[in-house]
């Protein structure tokens, strides 16, 4: 695309042209040349070098793409005590070398004995950081079963070779990077809260970077999952000590929720911009509604000309990010329980009735901006992975245990972070999350019901084949993080490190500002959207994208971001 990007302009004779832009490219970041790590036999991109490197040894063994995610699945657990987990849920979705599609969802359900005003007190009002800290907070865990459906359905290599390396890394210990000590130190209070001292990630003395974090209790219990399956984490001496755990603690969480956790395989909602066909998860995850939403919206605009991050291209995304909020707002939840307009919001008129609106010189307060009428038309801390193997066969993972650390329980003798997606439920309407995200009926707690995500694994198709792997964390920054990074290669010629690498922005209809990262927009720019009535923020990172680009000759380019300790790894 860049090639070809440069062709046009030898052509044209702008020989003077192109040297100017190519020195420019050199000296600025988003358009700088640089490419990640290009592989012919697979490729593996996660959060960690050492769970980027579990997965790539499993497509070296022969393992399929579904085989490495999901040993990349469980090394997570130990190596990204953040983010990565055995006690939390997540979605994958899949694309086979055939182009046979699916999606496996195993998210967090709620428990039997959740209500709706769990969270409130006797006035009505939310009660601080209840649904956040501690064992209310906590959603039964989905990952353990979901990666034995997806070894059930598409796993080539045994099991306990897929859950062998995460058992080693626990039990033998792995360096922390600077960014994981940094994160251990700084949660020491929320731990020593809800846990005695023989937590692992407690420590009189700050951890540093290289420091072995040894997790004896967590490799016992990955033991137990490698040899018994299922049986491993939902019974037997993991059950017993998650449900003391809970009972400890007050919680929620019981013997019988877990027997009754079931991951589901559900049709994947599919799309199409520009030639492009875009392949996302369904709800409970809002991601992929509200990825083609997006891309619908802003198609009919010319975002090549407009230019990467330009005033124009900005104001329009977020514009367009205002109204597809206030839907997420409205009509987006469980599909067990509540019945999602799926086909009416991605509707052609509905969605051109959204931007009638639009005014591409003037802001559109978010005040203004409510749910679009479907009357006519029927009604932060989490991970990414993406993997492509030699055959072709991709993945795309995103699973989460919501905050960083999750609820920051450890379950006593387990060893593993509970998550605390009880948050993503609206615990009352009109009430904003951690994520600042607003919530109504469809999205309020009841037993056994999914929450609702914004985590927006997605794989993308050019002319019947594979073009791309893309996903990425940040809580309510996820769909708009992976927006862009579509966009900086589909519109902006970018390679999948450039797109990973660029400068992002946000804007979720509520609050009503536009949030940017440091050198995304330049001075004169933000007077200019400031003028026309935005309001800004400058924020800290957004996102963490992994993703994986399949470049003409066939070759796979691994994008890792390096916002965090990101890694990307070829076969």
């Amino acid at each position: 695309m860049i090639t070809a990007f440069y062709t046009r302009l030898l052509k044209q004779g702008s020989v003077c042209l192109l040297t100017f832009l190519l020195l420019l490219q050199a000296c600025s970041g988003p358009r700088n040349m640089s490419r990640g790590p290009v592989a012919s036999n697979g490729m593996v991109v996660s959060a960690h070098p050492e769970a980027s490197r579990v997965g790539a040894e499993i497509l070296k063994t022969g393992g399929n793409a579904v085989d490495a995610a999901i040993a990349v699945q469980f090394a997570l657990a130990v190596v990204l005590p953040a983010a990565g987990n055995i006690g939390g849920g997540g979605f994958m979705v899949i694309r086979q070398q055939n182009g046979e599609t699916n999606t496996l969802d195993y998210r967090e359900m709620a428990p039997a004995q959740a209500s709706r005003d769990m969270y409130l007190d006797a006035q009505g009002n939310v009660i601080p950081n209840l649904s956040i800290q501690g064992h209310l907070a906590a959603g039964v865990p989905g990952s353990v079963d979901g990666m034995v459906n997806a070894h059930q359905k598409y796993g080539s290599l045994p099991w306990a070779q897929l859950v062998q390396p995460a058992v080693d890394l626990a039990a033998k210990g792995f360096a922390i990077t600077e960014k994981e000590a940094n994160g251990l130190n700084n949660n020491q209070a929320n731990f020593l809260k809800f846990n005695d001292a023989t937590c692992a990630f407690i420590r009189q003395t700050p951890w540093k970077a290289g420091d072995n974090l040894v997790q004896a209790d967590l490799g016992q219990t990955l033991t137990r999952i490698r040899d018994n399956g299922r049986a491993g984490f939902y019974e037997g001496e993991t059950a017993r000590l998650l449900v003391a755990e809970m009972q400890e603690g007050k919680g929620f969480i019981s013997q019988q929720d877990l027997q009754n956790y079931q991951a589901k395989w559900r049709q994947p909602v599919i799309g199409k911009y520009k030639g492009y066909r875009i392949i996302s998860m369904p709800p409970p995850s809002s991601g992929g509604i509200a990825l083609l939403q997006l891309l619908r919206l802003v198609e009919p605009y010319n975002l090549h000309k407009y230019g990467w991050n330009s005033v124009k291209a900005v104001h329009l995304l977020t514009e367009a990010e205002r109204r597809v909020y206030a839907d997420r707002s409205e009509y987006l939840g469980d599909p067990d329980f509540y019945k999602v307009p799926a086909k009416a919001l991605l509707d052609t008129a509905y969605l051109t009735a959204r931007m009638q609106d639009f005014n591409a010189k003037q802001a559109t307060p978010s005040a203004r901006i409510k749910p679009g009428n479907l009357t006519n038309y029927e009604h932060e801390e989490t991970t990414h992975f993406s993997v492509v193997d030699k055959a072709g066969n991709a993945v795309s993972v995103t699973t989460t245990l919501n905050g960083g650390y999750g609820n920051h329980v450890v379950v006593d003798g387990a060893g593993f972070l509970l998550n605390n997606e009880m948050d993503d439920f609206s615990a009352k309407p009109g009430v904003p999350n951690m994520f600042g995200l607003i919530g109504t009926a469809a999205n309020a707690i009841a037993p056994g019901k999914r929450m609702l995500s914004s985590m927006t694994p997605t794989i993308l198709e050019r002319g019947g084949k594979l073009f791309m792997v893309v996903g990425t964390p940040g809580g309510s920054t996820i769909i708009t993080s992976v927006f862009q990074t579509i966009l900086n290669v589909l519109e902006h010629d970018m390679g999948m490190q450039q797109a990973v690498t660029a400068k992002r922005i946000h804007s979720q209809w509520l609050p009503d500002e536009i949030r940017y990262e440091d050198n995304a927009l330049s001075a004169k720019e933000i007077k200019k959207l400031s003028k026309m009535g935005h309001t800004l923020k400058d924020t800290r990172a957004i996102g963490r994208v992994d993703a994986i680009l399949v470049l003409p000759d066939g070759k796979l380019e691994g994008g890792a971001d390096p916002r965090g300790d990101d890694t990307a790894t070829g076969h």
